[in-house]
């Protein structure tokens, strides 16, 4: 099987497919995984800016613009559909892994021209489950494989290519659109490109004008809709609010051990024991940088998951390339291949299907009989299970956000935009554990008279 794949031939493609419809058809028939908190919001997302509502001036969630878009598209074609996350979240992986695979052997990164690269990286996807549905982590994953590939072709050229050097920005640009935490690429993007492409002042400049072209665009569109203050004002704070610690390091340490362990190894067997071009030795410098500024990432992202290390594939699937294509013994070449592409993705499905009950603060809670049959809810809480039966009314999705939002010192103005946000979108139940819709009825008399409260926590609409 190692051999299929080392071979440079296109109809190679064939095993890339077949390998990812095999997982795919045994994670959706057999997986029964439940939703996450966080696959959850996105639909709700979705559905919500089908209503008509213009995200952060009338719904709070620091989700990125660029995909929140996205998700309503998905929501317009398809409903409220999960196996539509699904299956688009797999079309986009196959994209990435055939992308990269292509920019390798375009710009020589290895001396040996191979498909090994990409039946790699699809198995580290498979390191979580949730690493393989649509989400914006994979959105902005996207375009990072595009603007990396890009960076490789200018250690490449002998001459200033204007063309790829607008791309890398637009493609950042376009990135940190999709998922706020990689506006560390505007960073990377200056070091790197100073630093090891050489960027003359003029390359620089017109880098940069990429990367800020579609923040610049959103800025207008969200000006022309009447909701620029309150972009720029829950937008940032998608870098400060209060962290979702979905996962702990223990758990990240178990999922990511043997590809860790197998990049470690083609550090120093395929890495560090082969000569390489000045061309292969630039190209190696940006894969590391991006690993310092991709660590940079997971620091500032709110979302503590698996699915945020994605950020870390392509440099993981260049070190396990390199040990595969250094090592020359047989045997540990068949284990190596045969636990990433067959073991890894088992246990991680065994894994994930064994410890449902300590992660359970990020699957949805099983679904019960409605507690408010046929009544729109607004959950103020982290946990969103409670949408599963109910329909969701109100502009707090990301409760912590919403939070931060709520416990802030308002002037007169804000309690006004305040006050119009939940009198536009009056949800029939509310259900407060924490006490803060509590607190904010005792500031607006006027909602108070439309609320009762039935019983501890909730709020009903008169």
């Amino acid at each position: 099987m190692f051999q299929f794949f080392k071979l440079n031939d296109p109809f190679r493609i064939i095993g890339v497919v077949f390998f990812l419809l095999l997982w795919t058809i045994l994670y959706l028939v057999f997986a029964d995984l439940p939703l996450t908190q966080l696959q959850m919001s996105w639909m709700l997302l979705g559905e919500r800016l089908g209503d008509g509502l213009l995200f952060y001036r009338d719904l709070v969630d620091d989700t990125g613009p660029l995909s929140a878009g996205f998700f309503f598209l998905i929501d317009w074609i398809f409903g409220g559909s999960s196996l539509a996350y699904q299956i688009i979240g797999r079309i986009l992986i196959f994209i990435q892994v055939i992308y990269w695979n292509s920019a390798l052997i375009r710009y020589r990164v290895f001396d040996e021209n191979t498909f090994i690269p990409a039946i790699v990286l699809l198995s580290l996807f498979h390191i979580s489950f949730d690493m393989l549905s649509l989400s914006p982590a994979l959105l902005g994953s996207t375009f990072v494989i595009f603007a990396l590939s890009q960076l490789f072709s200018q250690t490449m050229l002998q001459k200033e290519s204007s063309e790829a050097t607008l791309l890398i920005g637009i493609y950042g640009g376009l990135a940190t659109g999709f998922h706020p935490i990689y506006i560390v690429f505007l960073p990377f993007l200056i070091i790197v490109g100073v630093t090891i492409s050489g960027f003359s002042f003029r390359q620089l400049i017109l880098s940069l004008i990429g990367y800020f072209t579609p923040l610049l665009l959103i800025v207008v569109y969200y000006f022309w809709s009447n909701g620029l203050e309150d972009f720029l004002r829950i937008w940032p704070l998608s870098f400060t609010s209060e962290t979702y610690q979905f996962h702990t390091f223990a758990t990240l340490g178990i999922l990511f051990a043997f590809p860790l362990v197998l990049g470690f190894l083609g550090y120093f067997f395929g890495v560090l024991s082969k000569g390489a071009s000045i061309n292969q030795q630039k190209q190696r410098q940006i894969l590391f940088f991006w690993a310092i500024f991709a660590g940079l990432a997971i620091f500032i992202s709110r979302h503590h998951a698996a699915l945020e290390m994605m950020v870390f594939l392509p440099l993981i699937s260049y070190l396990i390339t390199a040990f595969f294509l250094g090592v020359k013994k047989k045997l540990p070449l068949q284990i190596g291949f045969l636990g990433l592409v067959v073991l890894l993705p088992i246990g991680s499905w065994w894994f994930w299907a064994e410890n449902r009950s300590l992660q359970s603060q990020y699957f949805l809670k099983e679904s019960a009989n409605p507690q408010w049959p046929g009544k729109s809810v607004l959950v103020l809480d982290s946990d969103l299970s409670l949408y599963q039966d109910h329909s969701m009314k109100g502009p707090f999705l990301n409760y912590y956000l919403s939070q931060e939002l709520l416990e802030k010192e308002r002037t007169f103005a804000r309690k006004v935009q305040l006050f119009r946000m939940i009198n536009k979108q009056m949800p029939e139940v509310v259900y407060d554990p924490h006490g803060d819709f509590g607190q904010l009825l005792s500031q607006f008399k006027e909602l108070e008279r439309k609320y009762k409260m039935e019983k501890t926590n909730v709020f009903i609409l008169k």
